[in-house]
């Protein structure tokens, strides 16, 4: 058994290379995911892909970033190498949550985070890379890979420091425990009908009014029945957007709004109660994403309405998700798989919100971010929550076609991935091209005269 479990593991192979690369697409030249805080973003990914004499497997992994900046998790992901080769396969998956504590607690690198920001980010590229290499190795998708695991395995993969006042490690498998049982329908039933999605493709803020009719009719005629608008600049224009939006898709489709961290708590209550009539699901990060009685109160303000309060996207560990769980200050739980520290933290946020019931809403987009998280949210229903209720992953059409397996929508729903691996492998020839600085995209449009150096 135990040697089963080591060739399993691939324990003969040990990481000898790790490769970074800043990557970024030009998205600001026509306005894509532009938001009331970010109106110009660059979609970029610090990239990274791990080699191991033991497999002829590659682990790819990236992290999101919206342009300038995605040197600086480059550095940090350049830094925490140190600590990746040279490492046994079998150490790292045999132990993974010490191995992410180790990562996560080098007694330098550590001072600059701890667990958070650009070292967390770059903590993220390089677990997820180990995450799509085991599961190639096991020739296995993410979601299978987790969802084949036993509750005990799946729980060893988890670091439950400061977690124990809210998810102790004994609950956390008896949640798994629970679900153990009805895994092979929940598979079934998830293959044949796809994970929900909603769409914010067609709502930027820097879209005009006929481009939000034009995608807003395609994305009817693509099955979706779940909207999501930018709001942020000023209350009238948000009200010609949203009516736009709703002349369009009806009043019987989901509709959800999403004002990027525009507002301070007490305008945010006021902003929405003059949108409330607009039949809103939620209000995603309507304040700092750092601030938890802030969106507590925002909560109350807005239950007369009934808003719920959305947030996740720029939430850096899992600390500030079990504060917000804990406290009731959110109604969704949108986890992000490349801002806090990679599959293993992520699981240690979705079993808490299993815990205090609330629906777990990931946040998708960007670059890669879709792949990546259609995987999270299929686990979610297979092992821990078993509801498709209230549950919507985000989707982005934007970058897919960069990618050696994109993640694949149909009518308004994610097609259940198969190919091995976490669905993050980007094409060589992508990955060439638009390399920043000099790579032949970015090298065109400075000839042009469409950027400037930065």
């Amino acid at each position: 058994m135990e040697g089963e479990r080591d060739r399993r593991m691939g324990v003969n192979g040990k990481v000898t290379e790790l490769l970074i690369r800043d990557v970024r697409f030009p998205t600001s030249l026509e306005a894509h995911g532009s938001d009331a805080m970010h109106k110009d973003p660059d979609y970029s990914a610090a990239y990274v892909v791990i080699k191991s004499d033991g497999t002829k497997h590659e682990g790819h992994g990236l992290t999101f970033t919206v342009g300038r900046g995605t040197e600086i998790v480059v550095s940090a992901v350049k830094s925490l190498s140190r600590m990746v080769v040279g490492c046994n396969l079998a150490d790292i998956f045999g132990n993974f949550a010490g191995f992410w504590r180790d990562l996560t607690s080098e007694s330098q690198l550590r001072w600059v985070g701890p667990e958070k920001g650009v070292i967390h980010l770059a903590t993220a590229a390089v677990v997820n890379a180990l995450w799509d290499l085991w599961a190639k190795i096991e020739n296995k998708p993410l979601w299978k890979l987790l969802s084949d695991m036993t509750p005990e395995e799946i729980v060893s993969t988890i670091d439950f420091r400061y977690l124990s006042d809210a998810l102790t490690k004994e609950e956390a498998l008896q949640i798994l425990r629970d679900s153990a049982p009805h895994r092979q329908e929940r598979i079934k039933k998830i293959r044949e009908v796809g994970y929900p999605a909603y769409t914010t493709s067609c709502a930027w803020l820097g879209y005009s009014d006929e481009t939000l009719t034009k995608l807003a009719h395609e994305a009817l005629r693509e099955g979706f029945t779940r909207f999501k608008v930018k709001v942020g600049s000023s209350v009238e224009d948000d009200k010609r957007r949203l009516t736009v939006i709703r002349n369009e898709i009806g009043w019987d489709n989901m509709l959800m709004v999403d004002a990027n961290q525009k507002w301070d708590v007490q305008h945010s209550i006021d902003y929405m109660a003059k949108l409330a009539h607009f039949k809103l699901a939620w209000i995603e990060e309507p304040t700092s994403p750092d601030d938890v009685l802030g969106h507590l109160a925002i909560k109350k303000g807005l239950s007369q309405y009934g808003i719920g309060v959305a947030t996740g996207e720029q939430c850096a560990n899992r600390v500030l998700f079990k504060q917000f769980l804990q406290s009731g200050a959110i109604d969704f739980c949108q986890i992000d798989a490349a801002r806090v520290g990679g599959v293993n933290e992520i699981l240690s946020v979705i079993l808490m919100a299993k815990k205090f019931n609330v629906p777990v809403c990931p946040h998708g987009g960007g670059v890669g971010l879709c792949e990546y998280v259609q995987h999270l949210s299929i686990f979610d229903y297979i092992c821990v929550s078993g509801s498709l209720e209230n549950r919507v992953i985000e989707y982005v059409d934007h970058l897919h076609e960069h990618f050696l397996n994109p993640c694949v929508v149909n009518n308004g729903c994610y097609v259940v991935p198969e190919a091995p691996g976490y669905s993050i492998e980007m094409k060589p020839n992508s990955l060439a091209a638009y390399e920043y600085p000099d790579g032949p995209v970015w090298a065109d449009l400075r000839l042009k005269g469409l950027i400037k150096d930065t």
